[in-house]
Protein backbone atom coordinates (compact mmCIF):
# COMPACT_ATOMS: atom_id res chain seq x y z
CA UNK A 1 0.00 0.00 0.00
CA UNK A 2 1.50 3.06 -1.15
CA UNK A 3 2.02 5.89 1.33
CA UNK A 4 0.47 9.64 0.28
CA UNK A 5 3.30 11.84 1.59
CA UNK A 6 2.19 15.65 1.49
CA UNK A 7 4.94 17.71 0.53
CA UNK A 8 4.75 21.39 2.48
CA UNK A 9 3.85 24.34 0.22
CA UNK A 10 6.55 26.64 0.68
CA UNK A 11 5.30 30.69 0.11
CA UNK A 12 8.97 32.58 -1.17
CA UNK A 13 8.78 36.12 -0.27
CA UNK A 14 9.44 37.93 -3.21
CA UNK A 15 12.74 39.74 -3.83
CA UNK A 16 12.62 43.28 -3.16
CA UNK A 17 14.61 45.75 -5.42
CA UNK A 18 16.09 50.02 -4.74
CA UNK A 19 13.03 51.08 -5.85
CA UNK A 20 10.57 48.93 -4.56
CA UNK A 21 12.24 49.68 -1.34
CA UNK A 22 12.23 53.19 -1.67
CA UNK A 23 8.70 54.10 -2.75
CA UNK A 24 8.01 52.07 0.37
CA UNK A 25 9.72 54.26 2.50
CA UNK A 26 8.73 57.05 0.29
CA UNK A 27 5.60 56.47 1.41
CA UNK A 28 6.18 55.80 5.14
CA UNK A 29 7.60 59.38 5.21
CA UNK A 30 4.46 61.30 6.21
CA UNK A 31 6.18 64.81 5.48
CA UNK A 32 7.46 64.13 1.83
CA UNK A 33 3.97 62.65 1.56
CA UNK A 34 2.03 65.49 2.82
CA UNK A 35 4.37 67.49 0.19
CA UNK A 36 3.70 65.87 -2.63
CA UNK A 37 0.03 66.17 -2.27
CA UNK A 38 -0.12 69.32 -1.64
CA UNK A 39 1.87 70.28 -5.12
CA UNK A 40 -0.85 67.75 -6.61
CA UNK A 41 -3.57 69.78 -5.20
CA UNK A 42 -1.74 73.23 -6.18
CA UNK A 43 -1.57 71.58 -9.55
CA UNK A 44 -4.75 70.62 -10.38
CA UNK A 45 -6.31 74.40 -8.51
CA UNK A 46 -3.73 76.16 -11.27
CA UNK A 47 -5.23 73.81 -14.14
CA UNK A 48 -8.44 73.97 -13.12
CA UNK A 49 -8.62 77.48 -12.10
CA UNK A 50 -11.50 78.65 -14.73
CA UNK A 51 -13.66 76.20 -12.94
CA UNK A 52 -12.72 77.37 -9.46
CA UNK A 53 -13.38 81.21 -9.67
CA UNK A 54 -14.93 83.21 -12.38
CA UNK A 55 -12.72 85.83 -12.33
CA UNK A 56 -10.28 86.58 -14.56
CA UNK A 57 -6.60 87.20 -13.61
CA UNK A 58 -6.71 90.41 -15.27
CA UNK A 59 -10.46 91.75 -14.95
CA UNK A 60 -10.39 94.84 -13.46
CA UNK A 61 -13.51 96.17 -10.94
CA UNK A 62 -12.69 99.97 -10.83
CA UNK A 63 -15.15 100.36 -8.00
CA UNK A 64 -14.08 97.58 -6.11
CA UNK A 65 -9.92 98.78 -5.49
CA UNK A 66 -8.50 97.30 -2.65
CA UNK A 67 -11.12 95.79 -0.95
CA UNK A 68 -10.49 93.52 1.89
CA UNK A 69 -11.28 89.86 1.81
CA UNK A 70 -14.89 89.23 1.62
CA UNK A 71 -17.32 86.59 0.06
CA UNK A 72 -17.43 87.84 -3.29
CA UNK A 73 -13.19 88.42 -3.17
CA UNK A 74 -11.95 85.69 -0.92
CA UNK A 75 -8.86 87.16 -0.65
CA UNK A 76 -9.62 90.93 -1.50
CA UNK A 77 -8.52 92.92 -4.96
CA UNK A 78 -5.36 94.65 -5.66
CA UNK A 79 -4.90 97.91 -6.45
CA UNK A 80 -6.22 97.38 -9.85
CA UNK A 81 -9.06 96.07 -8.54
CA UNK A 82 -7.83 92.29 -9.92
CA UNK A 83 -9.26 89.96 -7.93
CA UNK A 84 -6.88 88.27 -5.59
CA UNK A 85 -7.08 84.48 -5.49
CA UNK A 86 -7.81 84.41 -9.11
CA UNK A 87 -4.44 85.63 -9.69
CA UNK A 88 -2.92 83.45 -7.00
CA UNK A 89 -4.50 80.41 -8.90
CA UNK A 90 -3.34 81.72 -12.15
CA UNK A 91 -0.09 82.96 -10.72
CA UNK A 92 0.39 78.83 -9.46
CA UNK A 93 0.72 77.96 -13.61
CA UNK A 94 3.49 80.36 -13.89
CA UNK A 95 5.91 79.18 -11.17
CA UNK A 96 4.99 75.49 -11.58
CA UNK A 97 5.79 75.96 -14.96
CA UNK A 98 9.24 78.35 -14.51
CA UNK A 99 9.64 74.53 -11.71
CA UNK A 100 8.92 71.86 -14.23
CA UNK A 101 10.23 73.57 -17.90
CA UNK A 102 13.90 74.74 -16.31
CA UNK A 103 14.67 71.58 -14.79
CA UNK A 104 14.05 70.07 -18.12
CA UNK A 105 16.31 72.55 -20.08
CA UNK A 106 18.48 71.50 -17.31
CA UNK A 107 18.78 68.01 -17.76
CA UNK A 108 19.13 68.65 -21.68
CA UNK A 109 22.26 70.43 -21.11
CA UNK A 110 23.88 69.72 -17.94
CA UNK A 111 23.35 65.50 -18.07
CA UNK A 112 24.93 65.36 -21.24
CA UNK A 113 27.91 67.93 -20.52
CA UNK A 114 28.06 65.55 -16.71
CA UNK A 115 28.26 62.38 -18.81
CA UNK A 116 30.69 63.33 -21.28
CA UNK A 117 33.21 64.52 -18.71
CA UNK A 118 32.69 62.06 -16.42
CA UNK A 119 32.79 59.03 -18.68
CA UNK A 120 36.02 60.30 -21.01
CA UNK A 121 38.40 61.93 -18.20
CA UNK A 122 41.61 63.10 -19.13
CA UNK A 123 41.96 66.42 -20.67
CA UNK A 124 38.45 65.98 -22.05
CA UNK A 125 37.34 66.67 -18.47
CA UNK A 126 39.47 69.23 -18.22
CA UNK A 127 38.39 71.28 -20.63
CA UNK A 128 34.59 70.71 -20.36
CA UNK A 129 35.07 71.48 -16.18
CA UNK A 130 36.87 74.45 -16.61
CA UNK A 131 34.24 76.11 -18.38
CA UNK A 132 31.82 74.67 -15.89
CA UNK A 133 33.70 76.21 -13.25
CA UNK A 134 34.00 79.64 -15.16
CA UNK A 135 29.93 79.35 -15.40
CA UNK A 136 30.12 78.57 -11.61
CA UNK A 137 31.96 81.66 -10.96
CA UNK A 138 29.10 84.00 -12.31
CA UNK A 139 26.06 85.39 -9.82
CA UNK A 140 23.04 83.34 -10.76
CA UNK A 141 20.57 86.41 -10.65
CA UNK A 142 23.18 88.63 -12.42
CA UNK A 143 23.83 86.41 -15.74
CA UNK A 144 20.04 85.63 -15.92
CA UNK A 145 19.46 89.61 -16.23
CA UNK A 146 22.08 89.91 -18.49
CA UNK A 147 20.42 87.12 -20.59
CA UNK A 148 16.42 88.71 -20.06
CA UNK A 149 18.20 91.63 -21.94
CA UNK A 150 19.89 89.28 -24.75
CA UNK A 151 17.13 87.14 -25.34
CA UNK A 152 14.48 89.16 -24.80
CA UNK A 153 11.32 89.62 -22.29
CA UNK A 154 9.08 86.30 -23.17
CA UNK A 155 7.90 83.94 -20.33
CA UNK A 156 9.43 81.47 -22.52
CA UNK A 157 12.79 83.33 -22.47
CA UNK A 158 12.63 83.88 -19.13
CA UNK A 159 12.45 79.77 -18.24
CA UNK A 160 15.33 79.46 -21.13
CA UNK A 161 17.41 81.82 -19.26
CA UNK A 162 16.93 80.10 -15.72
CA UNK A 163 17.79 76.94 -17.22
CA UNK A 164 20.86 78.50 -18.55
CA UNK A 165 22.07 79.50 -15.35
CA UNK A 166 20.90 76.36 -13.51
CA UNK A 167 22.92 73.35 -15.60
CA UNK A 168 26.07 73.95 -14.04
CA UNK A 169 25.02 72.00 -10.64
CA UNK A 170 23.85 68.99 -12.46
CA UNK A 171 26.55 68.45 -14.71
CA UNK A 172 28.87 68.62 -12.04
CA UNK A 173 26.42 65.96 -9.80
CA UNK A 174 26.78 63.32 -13.00
CA UNK A 175 30.26 64.00 -13.43
CA UNK A 176 30.83 62.76 -10.32
CA UNK A 177 28.34 59.89 -10.10
CA UNK A 178 29.85 58.80 -13.37
CA UNK A 179 33.50 59.07 -12.06
CA UNK A 180 32.68 56.86 -9.00
CA UNK A 181 30.96 54.13 -10.95
CA UNK A 182 33.28 53.83 -14.13
CA UNK A 183 35.98 51.65 -12.34
CA UNK A 184 32.86 49.24 -10.62
CA UNK A 185 33.66 45.68 -12.15
CA UNK A 186 29.88 45.96 -14.42
CA UNK A 187 31.27 48.65 -16.56
CA UNK A 188 34.53 46.32 -17.06
CA UNK A 189 32.52 43.52 -17.79
CA UNK A 190 30.68 45.98 -20.26
CA UNK A 191 33.76 46.91 -22.16
CA UNK A 192 34.88 43.16 -22.30
CA UNK A 193 31.58 42.42 -24.23
CA UNK A 194 32.08 45.00 -26.54
CA UNK A 195 30.09 47.72 -25.10
CA UNK A 196 31.02 51.57 -26.58
CA UNK A 197 31.51 54.53 -24.59
CA UNK A 198 27.65 55.82 -25.43
CA UNK A 199 26.06 52.45 -24.78
CA UNK A 200 27.49 52.08 -21.45
CA UNK A 201 26.96 55.38 -20.29
CA UNK A 202 23.35 55.48 -21.30
CA UNK A 203 22.69 51.37 -20.27
CA UNK A 204 24.80 50.88 -17.57
CA UNK A 205 26.16 54.17 -15.81
CA UNK A 206 23.38 56.79 -16.08
CA UNK A 207 20.53 54.47 -14.44
CA UNK A 208 22.68 53.96 -11.32
CA UNK A 209 23.18 57.09 -11.04
CA UNK A 210 19.51 57.96 -11.78
CA UNK A 211 18.97 58.20 -7.69
CA UNK A 212 20.92 61.34 -6.80
CA UNK A 213 19.80 62.87 -10.28
CA UNK A 214 15.95 63.03 -9.43
CA UNK A 215 17.18 64.34 -6.02
CA UNK A 216 18.83 67.11 -6.96
CA UNK A 217 15.75 67.89 -9.68
CA UNK A 218 13.75 68.11 -6.73
CA UNK A 219 15.84 70.49 -5.19
CA UNK A 220 16.36 72.41 -7.86
CA UNK A 221 12.87 73.50 -8.81
CA UNK A 222 11.95 75.19 -5.76
CA UNK A 223 15.52 77.12 -6.34
CA UNK A 224 14.27 77.83 -10.08
CA UNK A 225 10.52 79.04 -8.41
CA UNK A 226 12.38 81.33 -5.99
CA UNK A 227 14.44 82.97 -8.51
CA UNK A 228 11.68 83.43 -10.85
CA UNK A 229 9.38 85.21 -7.68
CA UNK A 230 12.82 87.13 -6.84
CA UNK A 231 13.21 88.16 -10.48
CA UNK A 232 9.41 89.21 -10.61
CA UNK A 233 9.90 90.95 -7.50
CA UNK A 234 12.42 93.47 -8.93
CA UNK A 235 10.25 93.91 -12.21
CA UNK A 236 12.25 91.69 -14.42
CA UNK A 237 10.51 88.55 -14.81
CA UNK A 238 7.31 88.00 -16.00
CA UNK A 239 5.33 90.99 -17.97
CA UNK A 240 2.15 92.39 -16.64
CA UNK A 241 -0.69 91.26 -16.81
CA UNK A 242 0.96 87.67 -16.59
CA UNK A 243 0.23 86.96 -12.71
CA UNK A 244 3.67 85.67 -10.44
CA UNK A 245 3.65 85.26 -7.25
CA UNK A 246 7.24 87.49 -7.07
CA UNK A 247 5.65 90.29 -8.55
CA UNK A 248 1.88 90.40 -6.34
CA UNK A 249 4.59 90.16 -3.44
CA UNK A 250 6.02 93.21 -4.53
CA UNK A 251 2.87 94.95 -4.98
CA UNK A 252 2.01 93.70 -1.55
CA UNK A 253 5.13 95.14 -0.03
CA UNK A 254 4.51 98.95 -1.46
CA UNK A 255 0.51 98.84 0.78
CA UNK A 256 1.95 95.92 3.60
CA UNK A 257 0.73 98.51 6.32
CA UNK A 258 -2.32 99.78 4.59
CA UNK A 259 -3.21 96.04 3.27
CA UNK A 260 -1.10 93.52 4.56
CA UNK A 261 -3.19 90.50 3.16
CA UNK A 262 -2.21 91.63 -0.39
CA UNK A 263 1.54 90.27 1.05
CA UNK A 264 0.68 87.83 2.96
CA UNK A 265 -1.39 85.48 0.66
CA UNK A 266 1.14 85.08 -2.17
CA UNK A 267 4.24 84.85 0.68
CA UNK A 268 2.52 82.49 2.30
CA UNK A 269 1.91 80.34 -1.09
CA UNK A 270 4.68 80.49 -2.32
CA UNK A 271 6.29 79.73 0.94
CA UNK A 272 4.12 76.14 1.32
CA UNK A 273 5.15 75.49 -2.43
CA UNK A 274 8.38 75.70 -1.68
CA UNK A 275 8.30 74.20 1.77
CA UNK A 276 6.43 71.01 -0.12
CA UNK A 277 9.02 70.02 -2.46
CA UNK A 278 11.99 70.80 0.33
CA UNK A 279 10.16 67.55 1.97
CA UNK A 280 9.32 65.87 -0.99
CA UNK A 281 13.27 66.01 -1.78
CA UNK A 282 13.89 64.76 1.75
CA UNK A 283 11.77 62.00 1.67
CA UNK A 284 13.27 61.14 -1.71
CA UNK A 285 16.68 61.69 -0.57
CA UNK A 286 15.89 59.47 2.44
CA UNK A 287 14.07 56.77 0.48
CA UNK A 288 17.15 56.52 -2.50
CA UNK A 289 19.77 55.79 0.38
CA UNK A 290 20.92 52.38 -0.82
CA UNK A 291 22.20 51.93 3.02
CA UNK A 292 18.55 52.36 4.40
CA UNK A 293 17.43 49.30 2.38
CA UNK A 294 16.36 46.53 4.24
Amino acid sequence: MAVEINTPVVFERPPHTLWGDAIIRLRRNYFAMGGLAFIILLSLAAICAPLITHYGFADQHLDQILQGPSAQHWMGTDQLGRDTFARLLYGARTSLAVGIFTQFIVIVIGLPIGAIAGYAGGRVDNYIMRFVDVMYAFPDILLIILLRSVLGGSIYMLFLAIGLVAWVNISRLVRGQLMALKSRDFVSAAKAMGGMGPYITWRHLLPNALGPIIISITFNIPRAIFTEAALSYIGIGVKPPTPSWGAMIQDGFNLIFSKPYMLLFPAIALALLMLAFTFLGDGLRDALDPKMRR
